[in-house]
């Protein structure tokens, strides 16, 4: 291939600084278990040239970062200025960070009277972790769904629960974990549950099976920076 490179061009980098591209293409190359030269190669360019596209970006060549961006199964923008939907936990540790347990009563103040948090429980032959809308009952954890989803757990089976909350600008955050059995609830509790805030799923579909986590542990933990 004939690659010229030009030699005057001097695009303003200064919002996107090209250790950070050259950071992110290398990552995503690892991801999806590509070298440099298979990467090169897909992307209809030669290591070199794929060197200077890390340096210069999109003003040097927009067409040639089209491409890397289609082989590496991201949209332009996330390649040259990184995703917004990643999970929480990307920015470093702060500057003094301490680990504190906290109490049951603690706990149960976290997770508040109702959000968002995960379930884990035996599905079929392994186990699963699935995302449930909750409520706080009683110092237990209630959700609903529906009666042959995923998240059904069986009468007095062994469930666990969780829930966080982090903190990205002070690298801060807590996470608490409730572990006991399952409880099927009956229709007339069901009804009262209904009418709370945060009852309604997020899914979509019939979801009119209540299941109620009767705790036997329950711990958390908070990292803060002092």
């Amino acid at each position: 291939m004939n690659e010229r490179i030009p030699r005057s061009e001097k695009p303003d980098r200064a919002a996107r600084p090209p250790d950070e591209v050259a950071r992110r293409i290398a990552l995503r190359a690892r991801q999806l278990g590509l070298t440099r030269e298979e990467l090169a190669s897909s992307a209809g360019m030669s290591p070199r040239y794929l060197r200077h596209l890390e340096e210069l970006g999109d003003a040097f060549d927009p067409a040639a970062v089209l491409r890397l961006a289609a082989v590496l199964r991201v949209t332009h923008d996330e390649l040259l200025e990184g995703r917004t939907d990643l999970p929480p936990g990307q920015p470093p540790p702060g500057p003094h960070p301490t680990l504190m347990t906290l109490t049951p009563d603690e706990c149960w103040d976290r997770l508040s009277d109702h959000g968002i948090g995960r379930v884990a429980l035996s599905s079929g032959s392994s186990p699963a972790i699935l995302p449930v809308n909750y409520l706080v009952d009683a110092h237990s954890v209630v959700y609903r769904t529906s009666p042959t989803g995923a998240a059904a757990a069986t009468e007095g089976g062994e469930v666990a629960f969780e829930a966080d909350r982090v903190d990205e600008g002070d690298s801060e955050g807590w996470s608490v974990l409730v572990v006991g059995t399952a409880e099927r609830i009956d229709d007339g509790t069901a009804a009262r549950l209904v009418s709370q805030p945060g009852a309604k799923p997020w899914a979509a579909g019939i979801r009119d099976l209540w299941i109620r986590i009767v705790p036997a542990q329950v711990t958390g933990r908070l990292i803060r920076n002092v």
